[in-house]
């Protein structure tokens, strides 16, 4: 166990759709400053799992605690008492749902598979716009325009993001007309401008050619630590996993398999059979 506050705690969160089991009684930590990844083959329940975890889904059973303040918790309820296949039933009594905006509100922030950035907005805007979650303004002050001075400091922050996170020089463009690698940047740059503590990215190198994959790597590196930021990834690209995470968990078809450093998953047996297949014996 990690000396290091605990960022993130995940407890036997299992998501049963109908009778298939997506996620199994998964639990996980994730410590302050930590990068770690949740990886596993495809259909594993990665993606899933993350949406249970950060409100898109309300878990079927577990419970998620965020630095320290218990922030999900769900048990099996009408047909789910009888269809539910995971364990630990009985074990959580009650009903906490928090909605992904407000776990965002806490220091919660994710980006998405496929990208969701705004279309018609510029660079600028889509920054802009995050920034807005953190506003004090209301309505009648900003129809007054009495939020002044707080619109020119939102302002003036955004633009210090993008010239932090390298996008200055387009931040009049629309975010659609950026190459694919500067428009994953941007929608990680519109996940910072909430001011994240702990920052979700969902397989951020999809589509990204070996050199943006190189890319994006250290710009991941780069903005934990200009950021102060504890990071949990799924990622499919192992170079990537390998490179820049400090522990790892393996999950397939739902439930975790093997967990540890990059050093003892690549040498794990489990893990290797899981994507590369068995042989078959001779």
């Amino acid at each position: 166990m990690s000396e290091r506050p605990c960022v993130l705690h995940a407890e036997n969160i299992s998501m049963q759709f109908g009778g298939v089991l997506a996620v199994h009684d998964l639990t996980m930590d994730v410590y302050e400053h930590e990068v770690v990844a949740l990886i596993g083959p495809n259909g594993a329940g990665k993606t899933t799992a993350f949406n249970a975890i950060t409100g898109v889904y309300e878990p079927t059973n577990g419970a998620v605690w965020f630095c320290g303040e218990k922030i999900i918790e769900n048990h099996p309820q009408g047909k789910m008492k009888k269809l539910y296949a995971g364990g630990h039933n009985g074990e959580y009594r009650h009903v906490i749902a928090k909605t992904p905006d407000r776990l965002t509100k806490l220091g919660m922030a994710r980006t998405f598979q496929n990208i969701r950035l705004f279309k018609s907005m510029t660079v600028f805007d889509n920054v802009l716009t995050a920034k807005h979650l953190r506003r004090t303004s209301n309505l009648f002050t900003a129809a007054l325009r009495l939020n002044y001075k707080e619109e020119a400091r939102q302002r003036k922050e955004t633009l210090e993001l993008l010239e932090l996170v390298g996008l200055a020089d387009v931040k009049d463009e629309l975010a659609t007309s950026l190459p694919y690698g500067k428009q994953r940047k941007l929608e990680i740059a519109r996940a910072l401008a909430t001011n994240p503590k702990l920052l979700l990215l969902d397989e951020p190198a999809a589509g990204m050619n070996p050199q943006e994959t190189v890319e994006l790597s250290e710009f991941i590196v780069e903005i934990r630590k200009k950021f102060d930021l504890t990071i949990l990834l799924i990622e499919h690209h192992m170079n990537l996993v390998m490179d820049i995470s400090d522990r790892i968990y393996v999950i397939d078809f739902g439930k975790e398999i093997a967990a540890g450093t990059p050093a003892e998953i690549q040498s794990n047996q489990r893990v290797i059979d899981a994507y590369l297949g068995v042989a078959d014996d001779e």
